[in-house]
């Protein structure tokens, strides 16, 4: 199935044995661009024009997310990243430079860490490194406050059935009233999103990712091993008023990347960084991804 809308691509692959659904537009070199959990495909739709003007950019909805399948399991990284991986290999690529935001930032950190052969650049938005998240929600307070939904969602079913009883208010309190620039989400795009998490499975599906984050075994298996830095080139992009992230993940970053390492913090820009300040993100991403 292949339809076109302003210039991009509706397409389905099937890999490591789920179907994705994703959107394409450009030529060259591929570009990946990888979503926040609860959201879609979507929250990238600034920035796919303005890079596939000199990339080939490929935007999946994540396993379980909008309108691709929705698995009961699969919502480890190692499992996403081998979806990400099989994505690539189907579209005849070995390499991508990954860009991802929020928890597809965290995803994109697992991919640069564990199959280092397939990113050439990395690019992260507001998005927080595994191993490092979850010793700072354990050692920094301020990081702990600002995770009160995500422990919460660790209980079983009842939040599925409280996000389900009242999407609009949901989307409504969880993306327009985190936003800092609240032009970013117009009424439009509430529908958008709430018709995107109304498609069965999806909110039990999105649940998951947090809690296998969390779970006991991702954590035991994460603890005490020093974090192995990339040796990628990077670059950070943060909005400086994120309500869910404490800045304090910016403090190691040196230690996470021994290659080349950018830093650009944007003020008045909350945790939706790619939607709320998007000129910004695409100038900075074109000249980071076109750098010799």
């Amino acid at each position: 199935m292949t339809t076109a809308f302003s210039g991009w691509h509706h397409q389905y692959v099937e890999t490591n044995h789920v179907r994705l659904h994703y959107v394409t537009q450009g030529e060259g070199e591929l570009v990946i661009l990888l979503h926040s959990v609860l959201e879609f495909w979507y929250s990238w739709r600034f920035q796919i024009p303005a890079l596939s003007r000199q990339f080939r950019v490929v935007v999946p909805d994540l396993r379980g997310c909008n309108d691709s399948e929705k698995p009961a399991t699969g919502y480890d990284l190692d499992t996403l990243s081998q979806d990400i991986l099989g994505l690539m290999m189907s579209l005849g690529y070995s390499r991508a430079h990954i860009i991802g935001h929020a928890w597809g930032g965290t995803l994109a950190w697992h991919l640069a860490q564990t199959m280092p052969e397939s990113v050439s650049r990395l690019a992260i938005l507001n998005g927080a490194h595994p191993q490092q998240f979850r010793r700072l929600l354990v050692s920094n307070l301020d990081q702990l406050r600002r995770s009160w939904r995500l422990v919460a969602l660790q209980l079983p079913a009842l939040p599925e059935w409280m996000i389900e009883q009242n999407l609009p208010g949901f989307v409504r309190s969880f993306f327009q009233n985190q936003a800092v620039r609240k032009g970013a989400f117009s009424a439009q795009n509430a529908e958008l999103y709430q018709a995107a998490l109304g498609k069965p499975g999806a909110i039990a599906a999105a649940l998951n990712y947090y809690r296998q984050l969390l779970s006991l075994p991702t954590w035991m298996k994460g603890w005490g091993t020093p974090i192995e830095p990339i040796d990628i080139p990077t670059l950070v992009l943060w909005g400086e008023e994120d309500t869910f992230f404490s800045e304090a993940l910016l403090d190691n970053l040196a230690t996470l990347v021994t290659a080349p390492l950018q830093l650009r913090q944007i003020p008045q820009c909350g945790h939706w960084i790619q939607q709320e300040a998007p000129q910004v993100v695409n100038r900075e991403l074109l000249k980071f991804l076109c750098e010799a």
